[in-house]
């Protein structure tokens, strides 16, 4: 391990990032272009494709709950490797499910192996960034989710067009297979959470099994993760129906603004917290739902997605720092694990509720729809600082 607290770009940190890019890629790839495949293949309704993204994130989720647990009893490694086995072994099983009930099973185990990986990487990259830089460095290790989030649905749904389902499959599976060599080094060299206890931690330890602090940063991703589970799910077939081709570019101009903004957010973010960044960033983030609806043209598309890249590289980092910043070295799996299980629950709700609003209506009016649960973004931070602007005026803290 590096001797200098202050250095963030470790060898074990790189490669925790890439090896995070790579998880997170082998998801992307498949999760926007199966609603195609399931729709055209099984001839299944808006409600059946919405399935496919929900089943996979509630696993997901309830995985979570036990992976962090398990991460604060010392078995991280176990959780990891274990997440990674059953992530190869259910994406392999997609070639064999020859219907939609066996797709939907591959579908939640899937969700059980990525909960595991997913509350492991960060939980090992937030433990050995110093702490005076989190916000930087959780902003550069965020950025591989990001990229893997716009480059994924791009590379897969190329795949699927032109080489077909079974290439996309056996792609995916290449990506996880070369996870497996670059972490086992740093499952042996990256040291526990609960074995590094900063000394110039300040958050205050919670006695509680969840740490109430957590919940405004959950609710506000939660609420900026709906927007996302409707392009995850809904893009392709957005542009099928206003007739744009190459609609998969949004997610490939959406990750030059994540790639530009992640750095400077994160810096800003150290110096002058959350409060700089979430309102601006929920702005952008309505805009680009907006000029997405409207879009009839690549150049609209490409507007739309450089705000929306904007936004959502600001506000992911952001509210990732913030939750893990809220609890003591030793729950920081925890705070990863609500992170992403808001997120996927976000995404989640996306799939069912926005789906319905397109069956009713059409996608455009379903993205307009989505930037309501922007507006209510910005509201609920709000009455937080509101909140904590009286708290302070009457001389009580409240941590975070």
């Amino acid at each position: 391990m590096n001797r200098n607290p202050e250095k963030l770009w470790t060898r074990e940190f790189i490669m925790l990032t890439i090896c995070n890019l790579l998880l997170f890629l082998n998801l992307q790839m498949v999760v926007s272009p199966l609603p195609v495949y399931v729709k055209e293949h099984f001839h299944a309704n808006t409600l059946i494709v919405s399935l496919f993204t929900t089943v996979f994130a509630l696993s997901a989720i309830a995985t979570r709950l036990f992976s962090a647990k398990a991460l604060e009893k010392g078995k991280r490694n176990t959780i990891l490797f274990l997440g990674l086995a059953i992530m190869l072994l259910s994406t392999a099983g997609y070639l064999w499910s020859g219907t939609i009930a066996l797709l939907l099973l591959m579908r939640i185990l899937f969700g059980i192996g990525f909960g595991m990986g997913s509350t492991t990487l960060p939980t090992m990259a937030s433990g050995i960034i110093p702490t005076r830089r989190l916000g930087e460095g959780m902003g550069y290790f965020g950025l591989s989710t990001s990229i893997a989030l716009s480059l994924g649905p791009v590379i897969g749904s190329t795949l699927l067009d032109y080489s077909g389902f079974s290439s996309l499959v056996y792609a995916t599976m290449i990506v996880i297979v070369v996870i497996f060599p670059l972490v086992y080094p740093l499952s042996r060299r990256v040291p526990s959470p609960r074995a590094v206890v900063p000394s110039d931690f300040t958050a205050v330890p919670s006695k509680r099994k969840f740490p109430r602090s957590l919940l405004m940063p959950s609710l506000l991703n939660l609420l900026m993760s709906v927007t996302y589970g409707g392009l995850l799910g809904f893009l392709n077939l957005f542009g099928k129906e206003v007739h744009l081709a190459n609609i998969s570019l949004f997610f490939l101009f959406n990750a030059v603004a994540v790639v530009i903004i992640r750095p400077i957010s994160g810096k800003i973010y150290d110096r002058k917290g959350h409060v700089a960044l979430l309102i601006p960033a929920a702005l952008f983030l309505i805009v680009g739902i907006w000029l997405l609806s409207i879009s009839s043209s690549t150049g609209s598309l490409a507007l739309a997605a450089l705000f929306y890249g904007i936004g959502f590289g600001t506000a992911q980092p952001t509210l990732q720092s913030w939750m893990i910043q809220l609890v003591p070295p030793q729950q920081q799996g925890m705070a990863n694990s609500m992170y992403f299980n808001s997120l996927d629950l976000g995404i989640a709700v996306g799939a069912l509720a926005l789906g319905q609003i397109a069956a009713a209506s059409s996608y455009s009016t379903m993205y307009r729809y989505s930037s309501l649960f922007m507006v209510a973004f910005i509201a609920c931070y709000f009455v937080y600082l509101a909140k904590i602007s009286k708290s302070k005026k009457h001389g009580v803290t409240i941590n975070g």
